[in-house]
C-alpha cells in the first residue's frame, strides 16, 4: 500500500533530521540492506566453519577436547550460515515475486503461484 503525501512528507522530515543529527549512522543505514548484513554473517560463518574443521583435523589424534571444540564451532557456524542464507533467500524471493508498478501480477509471477493465490483467497473468504 503506497504512503499518502502526508506520510511521505513526515518520513522525509524524519530522514532529514536523522541525517543532520548523526550523519555517519544515516550513511550506514542507507548502505546496509538485507543482503549486505546477511552476506557478512554468511562469510563469517564460512570462516568459522573452516577454522573449526582445521581444529578438528589438527587435534583429532592429540586432544579430544579441542577436536570437540572444533566440531562445536563447525556446527555453530553451519547454523549461522543456514539461517542467514535462508533469510537472504526469502528476501530475494519476495523481491523477485513482488510485482512492480504497472506490472501485471499474472505475468510476473506465474501460473503455479496464481493457483496458490486463488486457493488462499477462497480460504480467507470461507473463514470470514
Amino acid at each position: 500500500m503506497p504512503l499518502s503525501e502526508h506520510e511521505q512528507r513526515i518520513l522525509a522530515e524524519l530522514e532529514d533530521s536523522l541525517s543532520k543529527q548523526d550523519p555517519r549512522f544515516a550513511e550506514k543505514v542507507e548502505q546496509t540492506n538485507v543482503y549486505s548484513h546477511g552476506g557478512r554473517r554468511v562469510r563469517w560463518g564460512v570462516a568459522g566453519f573452516i577454522a573449526g574443521l582445521a581444529l578438528l583435523l589438527i587435534f583429532l589424534s592429540t586432544s579430544v577436547l579441542l577436536s570437540l571444540a572444533g566440531l562445536a564451532l563447525m556446527f555453530f557456524s553451519a547454523v549461522v550460515v543456514e539461517r542467514n542464507a535462508r533469510l537472504m533467500g526469502r528476501a530475494s524471493w519476495r523481491d523477485i515475486t513482488r510485482p512492480g508498478r504497472g506490472d501485471d501480477a499474472h505475468t510476473s509471477v506465474g501460473p503455479r503461484t496464481d493457483s496458490l493465490r486463488d486457493w488462499l483467497s477462497r480460504q480467507r473468504r470461507r473463514s470470514e
